[in-house]
């Protein structure tokens, strides 16, 4: 994680505690409320056509976004992360689907609506800069005495990994990116240490590279999965504020306490997970332009590299060895090749959007 990125959270912390204190009173309409476990939805679509805002539905990743005078909100259905103006705001209750209509708390209306589309709103991504991206690590899953899925023809998952990963780390290379392998070979390595060599690496992307296998051979198709809601968050933030070190410059606060310091790390973890879902999205739709293969769409998962590494990070299920059909085109090097030029091309689009110039410099 970057120390600009560090600095840049601690500035939209207090921007965040400065506008909880500013927002005015909820602006009051008539809209239909549903209850669900004891909390008050609305309607996502009736809210914003009686605000005017303009709204699209993505079905790779449910999620919607909701945009008007410059400013973006966007939400996914059964999760509680929400994006405004690009910044991670955690609501206590998640987005909802209920009786075929997208739902969100009451509290969003309060906490989102209410404040972003009046006078008061919070600062947009380009004014707390996310992380350039330079440094991308790919791990290729399985390998050495772990074959992973054996599809019926004998095509084994870690060499199929390896391969799509070299291919991605040439286009990278290629690309102008420093690119970071957990493995180049053949060999067997450790979730752990699979963890500690991305950590370690001061990296910006994590993709590792997987292909999936089910009992139902039917099953086919092509996912991408991001660290899901359900990770405890805060511990994960103190146990980094523990072990990690906050590089965050003589400029800002020096010795911040371990209160602070797990705050900090909570935030970047959002963060991460709201980039991880953007890009995640960029892949499944540049796969979608690019190859004859059904996609699935996201998924939130606790893998244990996700919830693990501490920047973006996603886990790509490339197709179904065990779908006799998809073995047969994950066999196919063009196959291959075209699935890492996809994925390259979904990083570089996404690498576009937050390439822009760092605040906090």
């Amino acid at each position: 994680m970057t120390n600009n990125l560090q600095k840049n959270i601690i500035l939209f912390l207090l921007a965040a505690l400065f506008i909880s204190g500013c927002a005015g009173a909820p602006v009051r309409e008539s809209l239909p409320t549903y209850s669900l476990n004891g909390t008050t939805y609305l309607s996502l679509v009736g809210l914003c056509d009686s605000r005017k805002i303009d709204f699209e539905y993505d079905t790779f990743t449910r999620t919607a976004r909701l945009s008007k005078a410059g400013h973006r909100v966007s939400v996914m259905a059964g999760d509680s992360l929400v994006l405004v103006d690009g910044n991670p705001l955690h609501l206590r209750n998640p987005v909802d689907i209920y009786q075929g209509v997208l739902v969100v708390p009451y509290k969003f209306k309060e906490q989102v609506v209410d404040v972003l589309f009046k006078e008061t709103a919070l600062p947009s991504r380009r004014s707390i800069a996310a992380p350039r991206i330079r440094k991308i690590v790919i791990d290729a899953g399985h390998g050495g005495v772990d074959p992973g899925a054996i599809g019926k023809a004998g095509l084994r998952e870690k060499n199929v990994t390896l391969d799509i990963a070299k291919r991605l780390y040439n286009l990278l290379r290629s690309a102008g990116y420093n690119v970071v392998m957990t493995r180049s070979a053949d060999v067997f390595v450790p979730l752990a240490r699979r963890v500690d060599m991305t950590n370690d690496s001061g990296a910006d992307l994590f993709i590792s590279i997987h292909a999936n296998a089910n009992r139902v051979r039917s099953l086919s198709g092509f996912e991408v999965y991001y660290i899901s809601g359900g990770a405890n968050d805060y511990r994960r933030a103190l146990s980094a504020a523990e072990k990690e070190t906050l590089n965050l410059g003589r400029d800002c606060i020096s010795r911040p306490s371990l209160n602070l310091r797990t705050i900090l790390w909570d935030m970047i973890y959002s963060d991460n997970r709201a980039q991880s879902l953007e890009l995640a999205g960029d892949i499944c739709h540049s796969i979608d332009r690019n190859l004859n293969i059904r996609v699935i769409g996201v998924k939130a998962a606790n893998f244990y590299v996700l919830k693990g590494a501490s920047m973006p990070s996603l886990l790509v299920e490339i197709g179904f060895l065990s779908n006799p059909s998809e073995e047969r085109m994950i066999k196919n090097g063009s196959y291959r090749q075209q699935v890492a030029s996809a994925i390259a091309e979904a990083v570089e689009d996404y690498a576009k959007d937050n390439n822009f110039t760092e605040a906090c410099n």
